[in-house]
Parts: structure tokens; sequence; C-alpha cells
């Protein structure tokens, strides 16, 4: 039995690279035509030139606050703010809700979240049966793994969240194959068999998303016979990345294009450089282009060890979305990014915070070599014109800031 999901996993990379862009200017054009958002957005822009990452680059990102403001102001009319390419009925059996609230389309296509090929890669096989852990209500989680397992051929009990004492007579009961849901709750469950003087011999796999899962808790997993694996997506693209055998970061999917740009802008990072994940979907009913995620990453050097040919990631590294409140107004990384576009010479900036409250102290460390005599009030006239507060300037050797994606740093203490 095949390691590999399908053989798109092993292809050439140069064969990706082409098959995504010769596919890039057709979903352009599929979402220009079909999503009123998209029309809107692209505006202007000529769908067969779009047919590389640098004329994708030229694209304006679209955020998920974003998404958020234009789903609110076309409500009730426009449920999607206008992104969807299908509309509600029998192309829709489901839509969903996360936190905001925005509100996320499901279609009558097969394995609509493409949540099967991070399954497979964590072990699951057709004809088992996969216990599913994550919320069936409101958000599209539960969907998301019934659908993937469905597409292994597999069967799912609905086990939704919550009811541990429930869920582990289940488990004890139905013998599942493997677990899928939080890593938190798949410890709640196995601390609680142990409680309950239960066996859990069956469970020997999962695949586990929607939060941290350190090292620690992975090998803790493992000394309680469950090897576990990671994924990572959100509601609004479906699976992005999926954890290996080689537990060396995380797999792109292969319908997606990853980009990753500085927080706050529309700039891509340097290859190795913490930024934030935008996403260009290649799904005709959801057809997001340049979707900003808010989660930072970063590309890792190489390929898979197991053979899979796609670029991989960091996983994820934190939020891009960087805020902080200064003297009662906030201070956001797309202001420190409208600064530091004011002057070529500055590479990377961050802004921190320190001080006690009410004593707050601002301070923006640019990397430049810029030592033009006036150079520095230059930008602290314009992080005060931009932030409406009063900053220091610091300038510092380029390369000498952090590669962690942060550009707004709290550093004050709140004990």
């Amino acid at each position: 039995m095949s390691q590999f999901y399908d053989n798109l996993e092993t292809r050439a990379p140069e064969q990706r690279e082409a098959d995504l862009m010769a596919r890039l200017p057709r979903q352009i054009a599929h979402a220009q035509q079909h999503s009123p958002a998209f029309a809107e957005i692209l505006q202007g822009v000529e769908a067969p030139g779009v047919a590389s990452r640098s004329a994708l680059a030229r694209l304006p990102v679209t955020r998920k606050s974003e998404l958020l403001e234009r789903q609110a102001a076309h409500r009730p009319q426009q449920i999607f703010g206008g992104f969807n390419a299908i509309a509600v009925g029998r192309d829709m059996p489901r839509l969903f809700a996360s936190p905001g609230p925005i509100y996320e389309p499901e279609s009558r296509r097969a394995d609509y979240w493409r949540m099967a090929r991070a399954m497979h890669a964590a072990g699951f096989r057709a004809g088992e049966l996969v216990h599913n852990c994550f919320s069936y209500h409101f958000v599209p989680a539960g969907s998301m793994m019934e659908t993937g397992a469905h597409a292994l051929g597999c069967t799912v009990f609905a086990g939704g969240t919550g009811q541990t004492e429930q869920q582990v007579q289940a488990m004890a009961d139905l013998r599942p194959a493997g677990y899928v849901g939080t890593p938190s709750f798949l410890k709640i469950i196995v601390e609680k068999a142990q409680e309950m003087g239960v066996k859990l011999p069956s469970l020997t796999k999962a695949m586990v998303s929607g939060e941290a899962f350190p090292p620690s808790l992975r090998d803790w997993m493992l000394e309680h016979g469950i090897d576990a694996y990671q994924s990572y997506g959100t509601a609004d693209l479906g699976l992005i990345a999926y954890e290996t055998s080689a537990r060396e970061g995380l797999v792109l999917d292969e319908e997606v294009i990853v980009e990753i740009v500085r927080p706050g802008t529309d700039d891509l990072v340097a290859e190795g450089e913490v930024g934030e994940l935008v996403v260009t979907s290649l799904n005709p009913d959801y057809p997001l282009i340049r979707f900003g995620t808010g989660d930072l990453s970063a590309y890792l050097p190489g390929t898979c060890p197991t053979g899979r040919s796609n670029a991989r990631i960091k996983g994820w590294l934190g939020r891009a979305d960087q805020a902080a409140k200064v003297r009662g107004m906030f201070v956001h990384a797309k202001q420190v990014a409208e600064v530091v576009q004011r002057f070529p010479q500055i590479g990377k900036a961050r802004l921190v915070v320190t001080g006690e409250m009410a004593n707050d102290r601002m301070q923006l460390l640019v990397e430049t070599t810029e030592t033009a005599p006036g150079f520095a009030q230059q930008v602290v006239d314009a992080l005060r014109e931009v932030t409406k507060l009063r900053g220091e300037v610091q300038m510092v050797a380029p390369g000498s800031l952090p590669n962690d994606g942060k550009v707004v740093e709290d550093a004050r203490s709140y004990q």
C-alpha cells in the first residue's frame, strides 16, 4: 500500500509549478466572472497575464478582516460578502460560521476541504473507523474531517466535543483505528480512560489540528501508544499543509499556492524569513485569491525525506495581525509598514512598546545603513504622523532584528 495519497505528491517540482501556474490564470478569470467581490478587487486585471508568481505578487492581499467587513456590509443579500462562486441551494448543502462571525460555504464537491491527503499521511486507510472529535456545529471542522475520511473510504463516528466519559465508552465499544480532533482533547480522553480503568488498544493513530501541538505532547502521545500528526488549515481555505512521518515541518497541499509576505503589507519576504501566510486557493466554489490568513510561518529549505516533493513550511509561528494599545490608541502592524514604505533606506522594522501602565514608551527599530543627518528625525516625524503618537527611532544594522515575523512587540510587564 502506497505511503502517498496520489502521484501529485511526488511529481517533479518544476512540473508542479508549471501545472499551478497554468491553472492560476483560469482561477483568476473564474473569480472575476463568478465572485462579485473579486470582480471588484481584481477590476482591470488581465487574467491571462497572471501566470507567474511575480505576476500574482502584484495583486492585492485580501485579509480575513476585510472578508469579515465585506460580509457584514453586504448581508443579508450576500451572506458571503460576494466571495462565493456558488449560491445557497442545490450546490451548497451546508454553510458554517466561524468567530466574527465569518460565514463559509461547503459545496457538494467530494472532499471539499481536501483533508483526505493529510489523513492519509497520518496513517488512516480505507475500511477503518475514525473517531471525530471536532465540532459539528457552527464551525466547519467536524465536516472537514468527516468528508476527508469518507474520501479515504473510512467510516466516521461523530463524537463531537465534550462528554469525555461518553467518548471513552464509545471508543471502548467501537474500537476506532484513530482519532481526529484537537490534541488537548485527545490527552483529556486518554487520561479519563486511565482514570476509569478502560483500555483503548485500538487507538493507535491520530490527526490533530486547531491548536499548537508541541513535541512534548507528541512524545506523550507516543508513550501512550498513539502516533499523532498535525495538519494546518483554515475555515476559509481548507487544508493548507500537513505533517508526514519525517516530522520535519508541514508539506503544502497540492491545491493551493502559498506566499509569505511581511505583516501589514502585500510584499514578499526573503526566502526563509518569517512572515504572514498568504494563500491562493484553486477551489472554484470559493475562489480566494491572495487571501491573508493572519498566521505567521516560514519556508523550510529542501524537500520532505518521505519523497513528497512539494515545498514545506515550519508550521504555525504566531499571528501576523499584531497590535498594541499605546496611551489609549491601538498601533497596528500595517501602520509600521506604512512608515517603512516612505523610506526606501529601511529594510525591516520592529515597533517595541515598553514601560508601565500610563507610562508607555514606543520605540521603532529600523534596519538601515543610512547615516544622513536628519534621517532619524524624518522617521520620527513619519511615525507620529501615521500613529498619532510620539515615539523614538533607533537605527540598527541590517539583519540584526529577529527572524520571527514580529512587527509590533508589546514588551510591557502586566504583573
